[in-house]
């Protein structure tokens, strides 16, 4: 019998001002995966909610754009005001999470991988808020929780 235990999945959203990438843990914690891209319109949240039920969802990490020296700028302010929208849409917790340069190294992989940018303005969002996820995921002790063991 194996030692590793399933876990409800966690959600990763890289927030755009015209596209919002989605990512998705898989069971055991460990990968993120991309989901989809949803419109950035006044329907996003309710979409997120959806895939939160659909993926039955324990979390939601949504990347905060930092500037380089750590400061909050317009970005970041626009993503904490959409967290806070989320959460009171989701019975789920939901989070912040640094994602500096997530879209730039998004960008950069799919360029290594022989895709074109133009091409990949869909996917790009998907690939940031996997790198979002996994980044979070990364962090996280065995027990799944931020700081525990």
């Amino acid at each position: 019998m194996s030692d590793l235990q399933l876990r409800r999945r966690i959600l990763g959203i890289d927030l755009g001002r015209a596209r919002i990438g989605v990512a998705v843990s898989d069971e055991l914690g460990m990968l993120a995966h991309p989901v989809e891209t949803i419109p950035a319109t006044a329907d996003a949240a309710r979409r997120i909610a959806e895939i939160v039920r659909e993926k039955d969802a324990e979390r939601v990490i949504v990347g905060l754009p930092r500037h380089m020296n750590g400061s909050v700028g317009t970005g970041a302010t626009e993503a904490l005001a959409f967290a806070k929208k989320l959460q009171a849409l989701l019975p789920c917790e939901v989070l912040t999470w640094d994602e500096r340069l997530t879209t730039t190294a998004a960008n950069r992989a799919l360029r290594e991988s022989g895709r074109k940018t133009r091409d990949s303005r869909g996917v790009v969002d998907q690939v940031a808020a996997q790198m979002i996820l996994q980044s979070y995921l990364d962090s996280l002790p065995a027990t799944g929780i931020p700081g525990g063991s």
